[in-house]
């Protein structure tokens, strides 16, 4: 399949302002992500902002960049409009949506999202690590996927939640939040309206769910670094700067 990989970054952080432009290890941190992103072996990587300067930052690297409204509400959103103007004719069949906070994203853990929609019937593909530690089983800001095995490190996922679940014995996945549409999957997914579990949970992936759409998760190795904070940013620096 044809596949792209865009990236949505804005400079509307309430905790972090001007995120995407964060100097890690001298380079701003939305190039980290492409860079990560190229290196997956997907060869078309592009930027989805609605600031110029992110765009002037990344096209200086060498990426591509594409200017998008300010009003949208999701990544998901942004990403859809990006692909319109980048490939009108309809081309791209994969597409890869990779938060612009990821800056430590192994490039494995993206070409594994692609491997899992392609290798079977999902409309969708994201990923998922298992927790090993214990204070994260209960903390509601670590997402955990819950789903039926369907091969080796891979899931159906059956639900979503900020919850410790499932209950009993076995392991528990952290969700990634990074995902692999069919095109027609995206483009169904953004012209459906916010659903009941999506609203209560606060997870935009529940609304595919509560729609019939399927997806399927792949079990990585390591969960990325997301910044969020002033505080992720200095862990981000660290590690990059160990290269």
């Amino acid at each position: 399949m044809t596949s792209i990989v865009l990236i949505p970054a804005r400079m509307a952080s309430t905790r972090l302002p001007g995120k995407p432009l964060a100097d890690i290890a001298g380079t701003p941190m939305i190039v980290h992500v492409a860079w990560r992103a190229r290196e997956s072996g997907i060869a078309r990587v592009a930027i989805a902002t609605d600031h110029r300067a992110i765009a002037d930052a990344v096209e200086a690297a060498g990426f591509e960049a594409v200017m998008t409204s300010a009003d949208h509400e999701s990544g998901s959103d942004r990403i859809f409009e990006a692909l319109k103007s980048l490939d009108p004719q309809g081309r791209v069949e994969t597409v890869v949506n990779l938060q612009g906070d990821l800056p430590t994203v192994e490039p494995e853990t993206v070409a594994a999202a692609v491997r899992a929609l392609t290798a079977g019937e999902a409309d969708i593909a994201t990923v998922a690590v298992e927790i090993e530690d214990e204070a994260e089983k209960v903390n509601p800001n670590v997402v955990k996927a819950v789903g039926t095995p369907i091969g080796e490190d891979r899931l159906r996922a059956l639900y979503f939640t900020r919850a410790t679940a499932p209950w009993g014995d076995g392991p528990l996945y952290h969700h990634v939040g990074l995902y692999a549409y069919r095109r027609a999957a995206l483009e169904r997914f953004v012209a459906l309206p916010p659903s009941p579990l999506e609203r209560r949970e606060k997870l935009e992936q529940l609304r595919a769910l509560e729609a019939g759409m399927r997806i399927d998760v792949a079990i990585v190795k390591a969960a990325p670094l997301g910044v969020d904070t002033a505080a992720d940013l200095e862990r981000a620096r660290e590690i990059l700067s160990r290269g």
